[in-house]
């Protein structure tokens, strides 16, 4: 497998944790990445059923520093926070998500023990969040999350980079985001409203008729369809996480693409609204609390991460003293391109 397993069958386990790292620690993170298919290989082998799946995306903010002047994936930036006329969808720190997926819990929980181990003393955990399967597929509002999002080839085909950025083919995009859920005012509505907010029946999971489904629902504005009629998919892999005590209930968002600017499209589309101001109906009922985005490098760049690219220029050849007059020595020499910046 060349590629890092984004595309995969609904967890009943799982944890994200998102991670900043300490200056001068870079040389620690690309040790640590190159190590991480062994380190899966030997948390799952203890029980290999429990299918433990580890996907690894790197923010923009530390790409200069564990790459030096490499090129940044095309589309890999900062991800962009969002004001909209009621909700925000604000942006939060984050240089490396740890997307861990399993049958049960324990596999994913000691992985993530190794990897801090590894970086104990060189990062920071600033979010992490243990989700887990809700019945059947159900967030924690009572509907099925995900039913759209492609699987197997369909969803390879949506999430993975190809030609448009051929030195990171076979990679991919990923935005998260934590959604807390004011469940006490979405138990207070009827059911019927709260399928007209979601756009789909709560029971049986249908999708509501175009002339029942308000344009505000969450199913009518994150369904983007371009100018041909051509949809456009992400794959989206949502756990519903919560702490009794606490009184927090929420969903993690997860989404992949290989073209990032289609999630881009649906966050401005249900915090800003399309019109302006015909924002997502779900954000009554729940507010983003994180917001990230990383680039998903394949797994051959992940097993032997690149040094760090120095762009220093070489140094310059002492010039020629110009010919003297009538020495027949027209001084031509040999042409060369001096090297151009590198784009970042």
């Amino acid at each position: 497998m060349v590629t890092q397993q984004v595309v995969a069958p609904p967890a009943r386990a799982g944890m994200f944790l998102v991670l900043t790292v300490d200056d001068g620690s870079e040389d620690v993170v690309r040790d640590l990445l190159g190590d991480l298919s062994d380190l899966v290989k030997a948390v799952s082998f203890r029980n290999t059923r429990d299918d433990l799946n580890l996907v690894v995306g790197i923010g923009a903010d530390v790409w200069g520093r564990l790459f030096g002047e490499l090129p940044r994936p095309r589309q890999l930036h900062p991800f962009e926070a969002l004001e909209g006329p009621r909700h925000v969808a604000p942006a939060t720190p984050g240089d490396l998500l740890l997307h861990l997926r399993a049958r049960s819990m324990d596999q994913c929980f000691e992985l993530a023990r190794q990897v801090a181990k590894r970086l104990e003393g060189h990062a920071v955990v600033v979010d992490e969040t243990h989700g887990f399967k809700y019945f059947d597929e159900r967030d924690l509002l009572g509907f099925v999350d995900g039913t759209a999002s492609p699987r197997g080839a369909d969803g390879d085909a949506v999430v993975l980079i190809g030609d448009e950025d051929p030195a990171y083919a076979r990679g991919s995009y990923v935005v998260v985001q934590k959604y807390l859920h004011d469940l006490a005012a979405w138990d207070a509505i009827s059911v019927e409203e709260q399928e007209r907010v979601i756009g789909r029946t709560k029971l049986d999971d249908i999708e509501l008729p175009d002339s029942v489904k308000p344009s505000n629902s969450h199913v009518v504005v994150n369904t983007i369809v371009d100018e041909e009629g051509v949809e456009h998919d992400i794959v989206r892999d949502n756990l519903p996480f919560g702490e009794i005590g606490a009184g927090e209930y929420g969903t993690y968002f997860i989404g992949y693409a290989a073209d990032v600017g289609i999630i881009e499209l649906m966050l401005r589309r249900m915090f800003i609204g399309e019109p302006p101001g015909n924002t997502d109906r779900i954000l009554d009922f729940s507010t983003a609390v994180t917001g990230s985005l990383f680039f998903v490098p394949s797994l051959a760049f992940l097993d032997d991460p690149p040094d760090p690219v120095d762009a220093t220029p070489a140094p310059t050849a002492p010039v020629s003293p110009a010919p003297s007059a009538g020495s027949g020595d027209l001084g031509i020499g040999s042409l060369r391109r001096s090297p151009g910046a590198t784009p970042s």
